[in-house]
Formats: structure tokens, C-alpha cells, sequence
């Protein structure tokens, strides 16, 4: 086989990891994401939060609902007080007490009102980390692909530059090369295989990522479908954004429960009042001495009281003054957090565009450079055979037609990743919006509106259980890519 037919080959098995789809049981793009969002622990343990994020409503609402106890109290007198002759040996007492809270200065409703927006920010913020962790997974898929591609570049060059090296060393021994022409092919035959083994060792570490985020071993990925609802400009990028990025409308939420936070602190200085009712039963077991002459005393001892407490507060210290300038100092911090992520959410979507169509002129430019290259070395090839061409000009041409389909196979990844990249910070990358192979997909409102209206202090939920799956059992990844890649006409 010739070098040149090396090169042809090479150029063969790099369209085809980039371009055809995979062999059978190879995974799909939409396959790993459905993996991901089903099994990622960063995102099961999100969701977990947001159950948590859930309870702060029913917690809210324990605060403006009765509270009933109860306390049962067994005496026993040791030693009898000298001038306690009718005290009783032992006694039994029961004691019923029923709190009712009827006004609180509004911080019972305004604590659940803040509860209630925080949910949807939690819901809110649980968006962003789907797109955050799909975004690396679209990262880590695409990288896999690239740095298949350049191993695959790379074993053709090295192979390439073995059969130069033979070849020189044959027209070296009859006198048509010099030493020195050898040894620049030693050389570069050398650096190949050096940065051969510099891409094998990018593919592991690829591979290994995909696997901490995705859960399972990348086997022949198949190319990504094409990015649907890309914008046709910045500004159109920016709009749907700003009303649709998950981090901005979870700042807003943000900001909405901290106004609600400020009226729960100015609640300490507003009158408050509840209604109680207490019962108490208490019997002497027959231990209760008469007076004598008198009929025997009751062995048993009931009360009932009910009424309410009205409590106005004149003075504590200056305590709920802090608290409301501490919670007012919240809310202006809410509000300039706001506005910086509603800066970040702009920059973002300007970066992701820009770098969007920067990859995709990228991968034209870069189309252009392979094809030249290729023309390139066939004519530097055809000048050696007729001695205007030196075998250093030969190395240099297959050197830029290596380094052009490496930076196509590059600019390909980065166009798909910035894309997808944009997606995301348009609000536009979520399990929604991706077609995901998973069937019914999770929703945290299922969950909210099971717990927001729990009463019952009994009411618990299984232990939990581990939603992610380990991946200690996956093998160490290696460098090999397709074997019949390399084959292919």
C-alpha cells in the first residue's frame, strides 16, 4: 500500500465517523441524553432537593394551624411535709392543651406565599441543571466522536510515514537520497507517533467523561441529528432568552420571595392572637386522706379552661428592627442579583452565537483547507518523482493535509457543541424540547401537589433509595476506534 493510498483511506474512515451512521447497537445522541437524565446524579440529587425545596410549603403552613399535646404524670411522695397531713401519697394526672393560632400579623400567609415562589424557583433552577448536565453531555459525546476521528487521523499518518520511511530508506541505498532524507523521515515518523499517542491518551480521558456523565460506555456513537430552532440572529437569541432561560426566572422568583420575606419580619411587631382550651384530670388512687369527721374527699380532680391570648408587643430589644433591615438588605441583594444574571443570560447568548456561527463558517473554511491540502500533497508527490521536490517537502505537505482535516474534524464538534450551547441559553435545551427516548418524563409539580396540603405528623415517605447508577463496573476505556474504519475505500 502506498502513502498515498494511506492518506485516501484515512480521509475515507474520518467521513465516516463524522458523517454515516453508526453499526448496529451503536448509541445515539437522544440515547445518551435519555441515560443522563434518567440516571446522572447531579440531576437525581436536584430533583431530590427540589422534593426538600417542596416540604417548606406544608412547613410554612403547620405555623397557622392547631397544635394539640398531650402529658400524662405519675407522683409518687417519698417524704411528706410536716404540715401536710391531707397530702396526697401518689397521684395520676392527664392534661389535654389545644393552641389555636387565629391572627399572627400576617406572617403565616406571607411565609407560605414566600414558600410558594420558592418552589418555582426550585423548579426553576431544576430546569437550568437539565440543560447544564445535557450541554456536558452533548460536550462529551461530540469529543468522543472528535478524538475517534484524530486517533483515526492519526494511526493513518504514522502508518503513512512508516511506508515513507521505507521507501526513502530504499532510495537511499541506491544512492538516489541522502542520509539526511532519512532522517527527517525518522524524525517525523517519530513526532507522529508521539502525537498519536498524545490523541489516544485525549480519547481515554473522552471516554472516561462520557462515562461519569452518561453512565455507560460510549460504543460507536452515531452522528447527532441536526440542532432544530437556531436563530437567525443575536438579537432574536437574546428575546427568547431573557423570557425563557431557567437561571433568569429563577432569579426572578428569587426576588419575588424575598419581598414576601421582609413582610414575615415586620409580622414581629404586629399584635398576635390565639385561642387555647386546656382539660386536666387527675386522680389521688386512693391516697387522699378526709379531715376527720368530714366525708371522704374526691379521689378525682377535673378542669376545663378555654379562651384566647392577645399579645401586643411594645418592646423587644430592637430585635425586629435588625430582622427587617436585615430581610429588606436580602431583597436589594435579590434584586442586584437579578440584573447580573440577566447580564450573564445576554453575554451568554451573544458568546454562543457568535462562537455558533464562527464554527459553522469554520467548517467551510476548513473544508476548503482539507481539499487543498489533499491536492496539495498529490502535487508535491508528483514534483518529488521528478526531483523538483525534496522528501522534507513531501513530510511538510502530509504534515498540513494531517493538521487540516484534524481542525475540520474540530471545527465540526465545536459548531454542534456552540450550537447546542445556545440552545441552552435560550431555555431551549431541556428534556421538553429533546425528544428524549424515556417516555414519561419528570415533573416536579407531581410531587409539590402531593405534599403542599400534608397534615398528618405520621405521614412519612420510604427511605430513599439511590435513583443514579454507579459506574464502577464499566471497564477502563482504551485508544481502539472501529477496526473496519480504516478499511473503507
Amino acid at each position: 500500500m502506498t502513502a498515498k493510498q494511506v492518506i485516501l483511506r484515512c480521509s475515507a474512515a474520518t467521513g465516516l465517523l463524522l458523517l454515516n451512521a453508526g453499526s448496529a447497537q451503536a448509541e445515539t445522541l437522544q440515547g445518551a441524553l435519555a441515560k443522563a437524565y434518567q440516571y446522572n446524579p447531579t440531576l437525581t440529587g436536584a430533583r431530590a432537593q427540589q422534593r426538600a425545596t417542596d416540604e417548606n410549603v406544608p412547613i410554612r403552613k403547620a405555623d397557622g394551624r392547631p397544635d394539640l399535646a398531650t402529658t400524662a404524670e405519675f407522683q409518687e411522695l417519698l417524704v411528706k411535709p410536716a404540715q401536710a397531713f391531707l397530702a396526697p401519697d401518689r397521684s395520676l394526672a392527664g392534661t389535654a392543651t389545644i393552641n389555636v393560632p387565629i391572627y399572627q400579623g400576617g406572617a403565616v400567609r406571607n411565609g407560605v406565599k414566600a414558600a410558594k415562589v420558592r418552589v418555582q424557583a426550585g423548579q426553576a433552577n431544576l430546569r437550568g441543571t437539565e440543560a447544564s448536565i445535557f450541554s456536558q453531555v452533548v460536550g462529551a459525546y461530540m469529543n468522543v466522536i472528535r478524538d475517534s476521528a484524530i486517533v483515526s487521523l492519526n494511526l493513518a499518518n504514522v502508518s503513512a510515514l512508516g511506508v515513507n520511511l521505507q521507501a526513502t530508506s530504499d532510495r537511499f541505498e541506491v544512492g538516489d537520497l541522502t542520509r539526511t532524507d532519512v532522517a527527517q523521515s525518522e524524525s517525523r515518523l517519530a513526532l507522529a507517533r508521539a502525537d498519536l499517542q498524545t490523541a489516544q491518551a485525549n480519547l481515554i480521558n473522552s471516554r472516561e467523561n462520557y462515562i461519569a456523565l452518561v453512565g455507560a460506555v460510549p460504543d460507536n456513537l452515531e452522528p447527532p441529528p441536526p440542532l432544530p430552532g437556531l436563530p437567525n440572529a443575536p438579537e432574536t437569541a437574546v428575546q427568547v432568552a431573557l423570557a425563557d432561560n431557567p437561571d433568569l426566572a429563577a432569579a426572578r422568583k428569587a426576588r419575588e420571595a424575598a419581598g414576601y420575606d421582609v413582610r414575615v419580619a415586620k409580622a414581629a411587631v404586629l399584635p398576635t392572637l390565639s385561642g387555647f382550651a386546656q382539660g386536666s384530670y387527675t386522680h389521688y388512687l386512693g391516697s387522699l386522706s378526709s379531715v376527720q369527721g368530714q366525708p371522704d374527699v374526691s379521689q378525682v380532680n377535673k378542669q376545663a379552661v378555654a379562651g384566647a391570648t392577645l399579645r401586643l408587643p411594645l418592646y423587644q430589644g430592637g430585635r425586629p428592627g435588625a430582622q427587617v433591615r436585615q430581610s429588606q438588605a436580602l431583597q436589594s441583594q435579590s434584586i442586584e442579583q437579578e440584573i447580573e444574571v440577566e447580564r450573564n443570560v445576554i453575554a451568554q447568548t451573544r458568546s454562543a452565537y457568535a462562537s455558533w456561527q464562527a464554527s459553522v463558517q469554520s467548517i467551510e473554511s476548513n473544508q476548503k483547507a482539507v481539499e487543498a491540502a489533499n491536492l496539495s500533497l498529490e502535487g508535491v508527490r508528483a514534483e518529488n518523482s521528478v526531483g523538483s521536490r525534496t522528501i522534507l517537502d513531501i513530510l511538510n505537505a502530509e504534515q498540513e493535509a494531517l493538521n487540516a482535516r484534524v481542525q475540520l474534524v474540530s471545527a465540526r464538534r465545536n459548531a454542534y457543541v456552540a450550537g447546542f450551547s445556545l440552545l441552552a441559553a435560550m431555555g431551549h435545551a431541556e428534556a421538553d424540547d429533546l425528544n428524549l427516548e424515556t417516555g414519561a418524563l419528570y415533573n416536579p409539580m407531581v410531587n409539590y401537589e402531593r405534599v403542599k396540603g400534608k397534615w398528618f405528623d405520621w405521614d412519612f415517605d420510604p427511605a430513599p433509595r439511590s435513583q443514579a447508577t454507579r459506574t464502577v463496573d464499566t471497564p477502563a476505556q482504551n485508544a481502539n476506534v472501529p477496526a473496519g474504519l480504516a478499511q473503507q475505500p
